[in-house]
């Protein structure tokens, strides 16, 4: 147990979220690790690698030393760049080295975790270069999601689903819950008044209604709005695989039932990811 309670909460689902990735890699065949994920460029391997890389660079390692091949279609920028480097570096390990380093890394930053003594809003570096720093808090609350998020990655394409109503989902949640007033009332530009709601079912349930304000302002809450502008009914799978990027409105729409405003609705799903 960390020494600050308010911690514990994000260490708790960052732990569950990456031991089970560790379970479901463990035993897979080679060829299983080639499999493609809905990660956009990424493979079983290369999400595996991913969690590694990220994990190791908070454990303070320094960055591989590598140069990227120039045909790498889904790095664009410098952050997908940064990003890939852990990646590529590892696309010639085995299943052996893949689990043995996966498990290695989760021993030892799990260690830690265990001895974090800093207070929350200590100001850490972030694994983005030089520059980049955030809350303690915030750090373990991001990397929770991350692996979450992975993790699911991963069992997409394993063909393994469980764990959308563990620790690392619902924290999950509420982080994507936190993007939606800037999703509806300045990426999708809806006008002032309009009032969105979205009903959530599946593993984790739950309705959040959006409600915009003067000059692009928007507030969410859980309370029930007779009349809404629109209102967008699906599944929580679903909900996350549109919110993290992983597929487009259009691919997954014998899932999504619209009622109201259908140009407005539309309008939220195109700009709907709120990770790259």
């Amino acid at each position: 147990m960390t020494v600050h309670p308010s911690l514990q909460p994000a260490i708790d689902a960052w732990t569950h979220s990456v031991e089970s990735v560790n379970e479901l890699v463990k035993p897979l065949a080679e060829s299983d690790w080639n499999r493609a994920t809905e990660c956009p460029g990424w493979s079983v391997r290369d999400v595996v690698s991913h969690i590694i890389g990220v994990e190791c660079e908070m454990l303070g390692e320094p960055r591989p030393i590598h140069t990227l091949p120039r045909d790498l279609r889904h790095v664009t920028d410098e952050f997908s760049r940064y990003i890939e480097v852990q990646v590529d570096v590892r696309r010639c390990h085995t299943a052996l080295e893949m689990t043995s380093e996966l498990e290695y890394t989760i021993i030892r930053r799990s260690r830690q975790l265990r001895n974090e003594s800093r207070p929350p809003h200590t100001r850490v570096r972030w694994p983005l270069g030089s520059g980049h720093e955030q809350t303690l808090e915030r750090s373990l609350v991001t990397r929770a999601f991350d692996v979450w998020v992975h993790e699911q990655d991963l069992r997409r394409a394993l063909g393994v689903p469980g764990n959308l109503d563990s620790p690392a989902a619902v924290l999950a949640r509420d982080h994507l819950l936190r993007a939606l007033p800037r999703v509806v009332a300045k990426d999708a530009a809806a006008p002032e008044g309009s009032v969105i709601v979205f009903d959530v079912h599946g593993p984790l349930e739950f309705l959040r209604t959006v409600r915009v304000g003067p000059r692009g302002t928007a507030t969410v809450d859980s309370t029930v709005s007779l009349g809404p502008t629109v209102t967008l009914a699906l599944d929580w799978e679903t909900y996350a695989r549109l919110a993290c990027g992983r597929v487009r409105p259009a691919a997954v729409r014998d899932r999504l039932k619209v009622e109201g405003d259908e140009g407005l609705a539309q309008a939220v799903l195109d700009v709907f990811a709120v990770t790259p």
